[in-house]
């Protein structure tokens, strides 16, 4: 079977593979006529170790915190690699609407535009404040930032599971290696990485997802990426003020 590797949320090189150990829905007679972004099925293998390396918890199958795991992760991958929603086994296309930091919710028409990266860094910040402005940058060109600063991916993993479902609320942590560079910066191949507080509305007579909520503060990995000195030698401007979009979060110290 024909596949591409790839990160959390993009395309490296072509490979053969028949499984994943952490997502659902991507093999298998159920994905036999499923229609891929990149014309291919996803593969994981580059990102899975990364997690599997990076990791905190290693949760046991079947307990509430590895499904919810499993879920977010099946949950990306369908936003990010299938393209007709009647191929969707997690993501309830009617009911969807993407939410972060309190901003009104996006349809899946919106996020489809503007890419996933874009949308998790949505800011209300002035674009003078902003370290990484997503208005500025189309679905590939976000997507080609991230891929080079993260050649490895961007894992994530499930930290705590509070509730659920039908609302299930967990803590999360993304992360990874910045070893390429970032917007005119050198990587510094050490451990970035962002932590949040996210909720998932699931119909529970079908188990997709609807309504998704995040909350956490972007500044945590932009401020990161922006650690490495300029590629041609100058000097990086002082920020003039706060890169997180987020007051929720800096109340919660999470």
């Amino acid at each position: 079977m024909a596949s591409s590797d790839v990160t959390e949320s993009g395309v490296v090189v072509q490979v053969q593979v028949q499984e994943d150990p952490y997502r659902s829905h991507i093999y298998g007679e159920g994905e036999k006529d499923t229609v891929w972004r990149t014309g291919a099925t996803p593969n994981y293998e580059v990102v899975n170790r990364l997690f599997e390396e990076g990791r905190t918890n290693v949760w046991a199958p079947g307990t509430r915190e590895e499904k919810v795991q499993r879920l977010l992760k099946t949950w990306e991958m369908e936003l990010v690699h299938k393209v007709r929603p009647q191929d969707y086994k997690v993501i309830d296309a009617e009911a969807f609407s993407h939410s972060v930091n309190g901003t009104p919710g996006k349809s899946l028409a919106e996020v489809g535009l503007i890419g996933s990266y874009n949308q998790f860094l949505q800011t209300s910040l002035p674009e003078e404040l902003r370290a990484y402005d997503p208005s500025k940058y189309t679905l590939e060109e976000a997507q080609n930032t991230f891929l080079n600063a993260f050649p490895r991916g961007f894992a994530v993993e499930i930290l705590e599971v509070y509730s659920g479902p039908p609302k299930v609320a967990y803590k999360f942590r993304h992360f990874s290696t910045f070893d390429g560079p970032f917007q005119g910066h050198a990587p510094t191949g050490e451990l970035v990485q962002l932590i949040g507080i996210s909720i998932f509305t699931v119909d529970e007579s079908t188990n997709k997802v609807g309504q998704v909520e995040f909350f956490y503060d972007p500044g945590e990995l932009i401020g990161d990426l922006l650690k490495g000195p300029l590629l041609d030698g100058s000097e990086a401007p002082k920020a003039s003020g706060s890169i997180s979009g987020c007051p929720v979060l800096s109340k919660l110290h999470i």
